[in-house]
C-alpha cells in the first residue's frame, strides 16, 4: 500500500465538537460555572458585610436614637461621643489592651514554639495542652481568670494562706491595672494556637540556611535571632493580623471578666458600642462607635497593605 493512499483522519475535539469550536468560547463562558457557584458567598458578602458597614455610616450620621431616624445630623455623634470620658477611656484601654495584647502573646509563642522545636519527649501531648487554651469559650475563659484575680478566691488568697501574707495581686479590683488583667487572660487564651502556627513555620525553615549559620561559628540564640526567625517573617504577619483582630473585636472576655469594670475602667469600644446601643438608646452614636472601630482597623492594617503592594510591584 501506498503511503498516498492513507489518510489521517482528525482527532475529535474532547468536548464533542471542532478544536476551533471550543476554542472560540469567551473567557466569561469557560468559567461561568466558577461564578455562578461563588456568587451566593458573593452576593452575602456585598450585603452582610459592605452594604451594613454602609447603613451604619449612614446612621452614625443620622439622629436615630431608640429606633432609626433618617434625619441627618451630620458628625454631632462623633462630637457627642468624643465628648463622652466613657469613650475616652475605651479608646484609650483599645490602644494599651491591643499593643500589649499583641507583642506578649507573639512573644510568649514564639518561646513556646522554639522550646517544642527542639525535638523534647511528649511533644504531642504538650501541643496539645498548649493548644487547648485557645478551644475554651471567652465567657469560660474570663469566668476562670476572674476567680483566679480575684483577691479573696485566687491566687492571692493562695499565697497569703501559704505564708505569704504580704503577697498582693489585686489587678483586677484596681482601675488603674484592671486592663492589664485582661490582658493576662487574653494572652493565655491565644498563647498556644500562635505557638502551632509559629511551630508550622519553624519546622519548614531551610536547613541549610541553619547548617551553613553554625559553620560559620552562630550559637543557637545568634541563629533564631538572624536566620530563623527572619525567615519565619510571614508566620509573624499572620499571627499579628489575627491578634489585632480578636483585639478590635474583644467583648466577651470583658463582660464575663470586668463587666467594664471598676465603673467603666475596662471598657473598650466594642462593650461601649453595646450600651449606646441596647442599654442607653443611643442607636446614632452606638454607630459612631462602630465606624471608629473600623478607622481603627483601617489605620493598622492599610499601611501594611500599601507595603505590600509596594513590595509586590518592585519584584
Amino acid at each position: 500500500m501506498s503511503q498516498s493512499s492513507l489518510r489521517v483522519e482528525p482527532a475529535p475535539h474532547p468536548r464533542g465538537g471542532a478544536g476551533r469550536f471550543g476554542r472560540g468560547r469567551s473567557g466569561l463562558g469557560r468559567h461561568a460555572p466558577a461564578w455562578l457557584a461563588i456568587s451566593p458567598s458573593l452576593l452575602a458578602i456585598l450585603i452582610f458585610v459592605y452594604g451594613f458597614a454602609l447603613w451604619t455610616a449612614y446612621v452614625s450620621l443620622s439622629a436615630s436614637r431608640m429606633v432609626p431616624d433618617f434625619a441627618l445630623v451630620g458628625l454631632r455623634n462623633y462630637e457627642r461621643m468624643w465628648g463622652q470620658d466613657r469613650w475616652l477611656v475605651a479608646a484609650g484601654n483599645l490602644v494599651t489592651f491591643t499593643a500589649l495584647y499583641v507583642v506578649v502573646t507573639l512573644a510568649v509563642g514564639l518561646l513556646i514554639a522554639i522550646l517544642l522545636d527542639q525535638k523534647v519527649r511528649g511533644e504531642t501531648p504538650l501541643r496539645t495542652i498548649f493548644l487547648y487554651p485557645a478551644a475554651v469559650s471567652l465567657i469560660v475563659t474570663g469566668i476562670a481568670w476572674k476567680w483566679l484575680l480575684n483577691p479573696g478566691t485566687g491566687v492571692e488568697a493562695f499565697m497569703r494562706s501559704a505564708g505569704w501574707e504580704g503577697f498582693a495581686f489585686d489587678w483586677i479590683i484596681r482601675s488603674e491595672t484592671v486592663i492589664y488583667a485582661i490582658v493576662v487572660a487574653a494572652v493565655w487564651q491565644q498563647a498556644g494556637f500562635v505557638s502551632v502556627l509559629f511551630l508550622a513555620a519553624l519546622r519548614g525553615v531551610d536547613g541549610e540556611m541553619v547548617k551553613a549559620a553554625r559553620l560559620d561559628g552562630a550559637g543557637p540564640i545568634r541563629t533564631y535571632w538572624s536566620v530563623i526567625i527572619p525567615a519565619i517573617r510571614p508566620a509573624f504577619i499572620s499571627a499579628g493580623v489575627l491578634l489585632v483582630a480578636f483585639a478590635l473585636k474583644t467583648f466577651d472576655l470583658v463582660v464575663a471578666m470586668t463587666a467594664q469594670g471598676p465603673g467603666y475602667a475596662s471598657a473598650l469600644p466594642s462593650t461601649f458600642v453595646y450600651d449606646m446601643a441596647f442599654q442607653r438608646n443611643q442607636l446614632g452614636m452606638a454607630a459612631a462607635g462602630a465606624i471608629s472601630i473600623l478607622v481603627f482597623a483601617a489605620i493598622i492594617v492599610l499601611p501594611y497593605v500599601v507595603w505590600e503592594f509596594r513590595k509586590s510591584d518592585a519584584r
